[in-house]
């Protein structure tokens, strides 16, 4: 890690300036790992054991490409948890513009954005998110959410189908059960 890194990092800055100019290192490429775990996710035997793979993948997906996107990421997420979501979006802005090719720093800005009920933004994010990492459960399932307080239940419906067709046992899958807002027509109890 550079100096100038390091001192951003304690300082808990972002990456404007001469530390935008250096770059982001190459997103780490764990797609054999994360395919086998939809694999396990797939063949999963209970909640249980999927929500350990989904951990799991969470870890995959939380790997920045370097130090400073790691702690950016971690920054945002926290100031998120602590309930400061401008702040989070702030500390996200700068791992965005430093690492546009890392699909966890757009998805975890959307959902910053979501929980402050900006969903325009979270989903412009999670497009983003997606492009990068088609896959990315979270994200289709942030997706479906963030479409749900649009009101546009179809296009929801769909973005939580892609995510169940990878992970059929999220939690979001309560969603579409009897009376749940995506659930089919006829259904509603």
């Amino acid at each position: 890690m550079t100096i100038l890194r390091a001192i951003a990092v304690c300082l808990g800055l972002g990456a404007a300036g001469p530390l935008a100019a250096e770059g982001c290192p190459s997103v780490p490429d764990h797609g054999l790992a994360f395919e086998a775990l939809v694999s396990a996710l797939q063949s999963a035997q209970g909640e249980a054991e999927a929500r350990e793979i989904s951990a799991r993948m969470w870890e995959i997906w939380t790997d920045a490409p370097d130090e400073l996107a790691q702690s950016m990421l971690d920054r945002g997420m926290g100031l998120r948890a602590a309930g400061d979501l401008k702040g989070s979006v702030a500390v996200l802005d700068d791992l965005v513009a430093y690492c546009p090719d890392y699909a966890e720093g757009w998805n975890q800005r959307a959902f910053a954005r979501f929980l402050a009920r900006d969903f325009e933004a979270a989903l412009g994010d999670l497009d983003a998110a997606l492009r990068l990492s088609p896959r990315h459960v979270g994200a289709l399932s942030g997706k479906a959410l963030t479409l749900v307080g649009l009101g546009r239940r179809e296009a929801a419906r769909d973005a939580l189908d892609a995510a169940l067709a990878i992970n059929p046992w999220l939690a979001e899958r309560a969603l579409i059960a009897p009376g749940g807002p995506l659930a089919p027509p006829g259904t509603d109890l």
